[in-house]
């Protein structure tokens, strides 16, 4: 991800792509989350057998990511992009159900693991950024195709997960969980926090070129970004202590907004667009580790892995597509700044669902299922 993300928008403008052609292809990173995580979830969930699920996305994806070397053009990529991103996107939801159901009662040391992913992104995006001020974009595939590679070795090195007991879910409680009006509202907000993620994931490296940032420079404010998240995750358990999922939030939402009107005014100031990119600390970090936890109150181990596939497909995948279409028409008609006050006003529209709607999710230790409808508020 850290070679892909911030560079791979950067490298299609390389070869000649429109920005509309830019934003429908770095959609397809996120439009293959709508059903991809579904479906290996719902084989998870059946089979028990996530480790081999990982491993067989891993392998498959790294194929199907060689076809980028064939140049085949916007039609032929949108193909190649949409088949690896089916495969690589299943790896992700499938770890997060094999972390936590390691971890068992002590799943507020998840941030702990997950900052792991933290540390590999901005190693890659610090040391591609280095890397392409001396060689050619058009060689960033030949980067990324060797950290497919590592993915599938390290998918091998992990040990196998022993197949849980397996009894019946309540009949028709996956619809009663999502169709409760908490969890309603936890999926509005994140699929809205997505959104506005769309003009970040999609521009960010083409706004900073615009503004006169070198590779370095842009693989540098990458990684502040997620180091700030890093520090985050070391500190989320205290956070989870002193204060409620709500006001957790509501903050987070509150200085994503604001991170996006920093960089789509204040780019040409470093130090503003310093403290814009340490808010990745919230806008992420504070919003995954809650959701993380959120996922795993409410659909509980009928249905963990289901709802985690439900989150990655109805927010990163829907609302991440969503908003990379929607600011590549931003960005090709009013610049890159509108696409990223665009994203300011997803997140206002959040702040207002999260405010009425979000509730805390019930305790593992409860009957899962039996604690619908009945948390009481914060």
């Amino acid at each position: 991800m850290g070679a892909l993300l911030p560079y791979w928008s950067l490298y299609l403008q390389d070869q000649g792509f429109s920005y509309l052609r830019i934003a429908t292809l770095m959609a397809t990173i996120q439009l293959t989350k709508v059903v991809a995580p579904s479906v290996w979830g719902w084989l998870g969930d059946r089979s028990g057998q996530r480790v081999r699920l990982v491993r067989l996305g891993a392998v498959v994806g790294a194929l199907c990511f060689a076809g980028v070397f064939f140049e085949p053009g916007f039609y032929g990529l949108l193909v190649v992009m949409l088949a690896f991103t089916f495969f690589w996107n299943a790896i992700l939801p499938l770890y997060e159900v094999i972390t936590l159901r390691r971890l068992g009662t002590q799943r507020t040391r998840y941030g702990r693991i997950r900052l792991w992913g933290s540390v590999g992104f901005i190693i890659s995006v610090a040391g591609v950024g280095a890397l392409l001020e001396v060689i050619p974009l058009r060689l960033l595939p030949w980067i990324v195709m060797p950290l497919f590679v590592g993915i599938v070795v390290s998918t091998l090195l992990l040990p196998a997960e022993p197949a849980p007991p397996r009894s019946p879910a309540p009949r028709g409680s996956l619809k009663r969980i999502v169709t409760d009006p908490a969890v309603m509202s936890f999926f509005a907000m994140n699929f809205l926090l997505q959104v506005s993620h769309g003009a970040y994931y999609t521009f960010f490296s083409i706004h900073l070129e615009q503004y006169g940032y070198g590779k370095v420079a842009t693989g540098l404010l990458w990684s502040l970004g997620v180091l700030a998240e890093i520090g985050l995750f070391l500190v989320m358990h205290r956070i989870f202590r002193l204060f409620t999922v709500r006001t957790i939030a509501l903050a987070a939402l509150a200085l994503t907004l604001i991170r996006w009107v920093m960089i789509a005014e204040a780019s040409d100031v470093l130090v503003l667009l310093i403290i814009a990119q340490c808010l990745h600390a919230a806008s992420y970090g504070a919003l995954h580790a809650l959701s993380v936890q959120y996922i795993q109150g409410y659909f509980g181990q009928h249905h963990h892995g289901q709802g985690q596939a439900l989150y990655s497909g109805l927010t990163f995948g829907a609302g991440g597509a969503a908003g990379a279409w929607i600011s590549g028409f931003l960005v090709d008609g009013f610049g890159t700044e509108m696409a990223f006050l665009g994203s300011a006003a997803a997140m206002a529209v959040a702040l207002v669902i999260t405010w009425i709607g979000l509730r805390p999710p019930p305790e593992p230790k409860e009957p899962l299922i039996k604690s619908i409808g009945n948390s009481g508020s914060p």
